[in-house]
């Protein structure tokens, strides 16, 4: 027998458990609401690319890439295995998004993980890396805001802020 506590948004609260055979027993429990999304990222810059991060979490991207495929990315420990969906529910035209899975020494593990479809973190993934790719031949200038989630399952929920959004991230070309 288990509880399951869902949180409406992420941060601290308490959780009251009354007994039913002795009223006046009841017991105050603290809980930390963790943000579905998984995805830890935050400022950096390379390749052309700029990324800051807004007041509600989402990454503002300017610049222009260094050429197709030079962009972003944040590597940190892998939170979950199993069945995950990336979702993109903002994104910059000209840029893509995707999460591949490494293995202890960066090597990659599976398929990369694409927006649209549900995809597998495998058994022995470390890390994660997040990357945002310029897709364009020749990039051109960039300057929006794009909201990403990386969720356990196969449905992609509305966007929530990841819990880490002070990752230093680097370049990826």
């Amino acid at each position: 027998m288990g509880i399951s506590v869902t949180g409406v948004k992420p941060g601290n609260t308490t959780v009251t458990i009354n007994s039913k055979t002795s009223p006046n027993i009841s017991k105050r429990i603290p809980v930390t609401v963790k943000s579905r999304n998984l995805l830890s990222y935050g400022p950096a810059s390379a390749n052309g690319l700029t990324a800051t991060v807004n007041s509600d979490g989402s990454l503002h991207v300017t610049g222009t890439a260094s050429r197709q495929w030079a962009g972003l990315s944040w590597t940190f420990p892998c939170p979950v295995h199993g069945a995950v969906t990336l979702s993109r529910p903002t994104s910059i035209d000209g840029l893509t998004v995707s999460v591949k899975c490494l293995d202890a020494k960066g090597g990659q593990l599976g398929a990369q993980i694409n927006t649209g479809n549900a995809g597998t973190v495998p058994a022995g993934t470390v890390s994660l890396r997040f990357e945002i790719l310029a897709t364009e031949v020749k990039p051109t200038m960039k300057n929006g805001d794009i909201r990403v989630q990386l969720e356990s399952g196969d449905t992609a929920h509305d966007w929530m802020k990841p819990d880490n959004t002070s990752l230093k991230g680097g370049g990826m070309n």
